[in-house]
């Protein structure tokens, strides 16, 4: 419990056996309830791993998105009553310590969805960050702000905390296919604000490592494309 709410942590994973169990490991556990992975059709060890450090673990069976495990775990949280679902990545480069400050904004009753931001405030340690993510991570959230009305800093950042009430709106819509990539997370962003509820950014941390240690899963050009496309078809009103 955090402050009498509920909370489950969610990390989707693919072929991370090397690092799941470190993101399971640092979820501080006297704020998180359960620990939530949800195995994209991992190859390797990922869900043995991460069951062996105590989180729970499920599988979509094979490879179908990180977006569609987002929503397996954001379908999970609701189903099984938390009041807050917080999602990180699974390959280590979110500050898993750093989830009360995404929490304190809902438990304040300042918002329902409280996206991290790399950008805001005194920018920490990125690590290797590539120079063209970089870059795209601030290109983004131009295009969002024009498109959208809003005025964020961060828009491709996964780490993130929203209420199961905001999860649980059939207006949200997270169940349509197209969302089963990298555009599940702009299009909550998107989609939230538009229904009236409340976003807000809070400061947090993202160290990206060594690239022979792997940085992304992300496929050049179709990973870019599917992070643009729901500024696109929303903001062209083709999707909704």
């Amino acid at each position: 419990m955090f402050q009498g709410r509920s909370v489950i942590a969610i990390a989707p994973v693919f072929d991370e056996e090397a690092k799941i169990g470190e993101v399971v490991r640092r979820v501080p556990r006297d704020v998180v309830d359960e620990v939530l992975v949800v195995d994209d059709g991992s190859t390797d060890s990922s869900v043995e791993v991460a069951r062996s450090r105590g989180a729970t673990a499920i599988s979509l069976g094979e490879t179908i998105g990180v977006g569609a495990a987002i929503r397996t775990g954001y379908r999970y949280a609701v189903e099984n009553g938390f009041d807050i679902a917080v999602v990180m990545a699974g390959n280590n480069k979110d500050h898993p310590e750093e989830i009360p400050l995404l929490l304190q904004p809902i438990v304040d009753g300042e918002a329902d969805l409280v996206q991290g931001s790399r950008w805001l405030g005194d920018v920490g340690n990125l690590g290797d960050m590539p120079l063209y993510r970089r870059l795209a991570t601030r290109l983004h959230p131009a295009l969002f702000n024009l498109i959208s009305g809003a005025d964020m800093t961060d828009t491709t950042n996964g780490f993130r905390a929203a209420t199961t009430e905001l999860l649980a709106d059939p207006e949200l819509r997270l169940d349509q296919e197209w969302l089963d990539e990298y555009e599940l997370e702009v299009y909550l962003l998107f989609r939230a604000r538009k229904l009236g509820y409340r976003v807000v950014e809070v400061p947090v941390t993202k160290t990206y490592p060594p690239k022979d240690l792997g940085q992304t899963k992300m496929k050049p050009i179709i990973g870019w494309w599917s992070i643009l496309r729901p500024l696109v078809l929303l903001g062209l009103r083709v999707k909704s």
